[in-house]
């Protein structure tokens, strides 16, 4: 699955450093944190999740 997403320019930058400091490529660190996030999914990330998806329904079916 291939995503796509904005970050904000101090978002942008954090990452950058955090990546900079483990010797890995920005892209890398936002896959592995993803791929953590959702194997550690429980049911506070089901909320959240529901809540935003809640959140966007109409950006989300104007986006179809």
């Amino acid at each position: 699955m291939r995503l796509f997403f904005d970050l904000t320019g101090a978002q942008e930058q954090a990452l950058a450093e955090a990546a900079s400091r483990l010797r890995v490529r920005p892209e890398e660190l936002a896959a592995a944190a993803v791929r953590d996030l959702v194997a550690q999914a429980g049911p506070e990330f089901d909320l959240v999740a529901r809540r935003v998806l809640e959140k966007n329904a109409e950006l989300y079916r104007r986006l179809a």
